[in-house]
């Protein structure tokens, strides 16, 4: 297990968590009616404070990068949950309100449960699959259950259909972050390599896709809502590919599985409490953000 690998993860999700905030501010202005359109990126654009949110979290994906080439994917992955904490405390600090039993309940449960899972799972291993390999048909998957993600939010109640766009956006995330570990294997091999290879360009197009989801998941519901399924789906997306695809292991003993899956429910949990906390939305701040009628947020 690479700590080294590990706190580079952290200060990643740091940068991430800033830039969530940023970007929840500037796309629950947009109308509904550009929901999991490209015409929401296009006018998020001309946003200073969404480009601010973006270049945050780009930053974070680059020191993120960094992680993933000293470390495996289901070894730091989990570690990013962690950005629903700096958000937080980023939320904090602006609405200037001081955090609750519940907030630091949350933040407990998540980090603990992080911290349990890496510790007792220890994953590691793993190799990059040959480009024709099967295994990536675990990708595809992903992405049905991302297109189950945004159809099945179709007149839902903005509430169900904000959590499950953010659901497909951490589903592509993780999806993202796998594309990006095997980038960087395959760039081992030398640079020019990465060019005649389709993972590259996946990654530009997953990157692009999940980047709507969650734009769409901001634009429906507060923070709160919004985040932290896709806080919760993107690590689990990511280890889950990464035994798949990289053949990456666990543990496997019963004792092991049992407390790695208590692990596992504590980080959700964790994301779960956090994610209900009144500091990472505010609904009042504007006009566009009150909810329409016979919806309620709460």
């Amino acid at each position: 297990m690479s700590i080294l690998g590990m706190g580079i993860a952290v200060v990643a999700a740091a940068f991430i968590g800033l830039g969530f905030v940023a970007q929840q501010h500037a796309a629950f202005r947009e109308p509904l009616e550009e929901i999991l359109h490209p015409r929401l990126l296009l006018d998020l654009v001309r946003s200073r404070l969404w480009l601010t949110g973006i270049a945050s979290m780009i930053v974070g994906q680059i020191i993120f990068a960094f992680a993933l080439n000293i470390s495996d994917v289901s070894e730091v992955t989990p570690v990013l949950t962690v950005n629903l904490v700096f958000a937080l405390f980023a939320a904090h600090v602006i609405y200037r309100e001081r955090l609750g039993r519940n907030e630091w309940l949350g933040a407990l449960l998540l980090t603990a449960g992080v911290a349990l899972f890496l510790g007792i799972g220890v994953p590691h291993g793993g190799a990059l699959p040959g480009v024709h390999s099967v295994r990536w048909l675990a990708g595809a998957g992903v992405l049905a259950l991302v297109a189950l993600c945004a159809f099945g939010g179709l007149h839902r109640d903005l509430r169900v259909r904000a959590m499950l766009l953010a659901c497909g956006a951490g589903l592509l995330y993780g999806l993202q972050d796998t594309l990006t570990r095997s980038v960087l294997l395959i760039s081992d091999d030398g640079f020019a390599r990465i060019f005649v290879n389709w993972q590259p360009y996946g990654v530009v197009f997953i990157g692009a896709l999940g980047l709507l989801f969650a734009q769409s998941a901001f634009d429906a519901a507060p923070l709160r809502i919004s985040l932290p399924a896709t806080t919760a789906a993107e690590p689990l997306t990511g280890i889950a590919l990464s035994i798949v695809i990289f053949g990456e292991r666990v543990r496997l003993e019963v004792s092991d599985l049992a407390l790695e899956a208590v692990g596992l429910a504590a980080m959700v949990g964790g994301i779960i409490v956090l994610g209900r906390s009144p500091y990472l939305g505010k609904p009042g701040d504007h006009p566009a953000a009150a909810p329409p009628d016979g919806v309620e947020y709460q």
